[in-house]
């Protein structure tokens, strides 16, 4: 796949405890973006933060919090991106916050495998 120039990212801030059907909703996304043929997803894991909720949560080590929030990156054609939000998210009914922005793609490559 070929990705330069415009681009959509695509955030979705969810709790690190958030199931779906008894897994992680943040791999639920993720396997739901690789199936869907998206260019990339990553997730990341935040150190403390809050959301609509108004509970902060934290990773120090005096804090009882073990749901910490995440944010699943996903960077692909705003068109592929708003058929993936219909197509393979809406049923999820994710509980957070979802945001578009509008990107400019540098560069897309991927590691040559055939050197490991």
């Amino acid at each position: 796949m070929t990705l330069k120039g415009e681009a959509c990212r695509l955030t979705i801030y969810v709790g690190e405890d958030d199931q779906w059907h008894h897994r992680p909703l943040y791999t639920e996304i993720v396997h739901r973006a690789h199936l869907f043929g998206l260019a990339g997803a990553s997730v990341f894991r935040g150190l403390e933060g809050y959301g609509a909720s108004s509970r902060i949560h934290s990773a120090r080590i005096l804090s009882l919090s073990e749901d910490l929030p995440l944010a699943v990156v996903i960077v692909d054609r705003e068109e592929r991106i708003r058929e993936f939000l219909s197509a393979r998210l809406d049923e999820l009914q994710i509980d957070g916050l979802i945001v578009l922005e509008d990107v400019e793609v540098i560069r897309y490559a991927g590691r040559d495998r055939s050197s490991r």
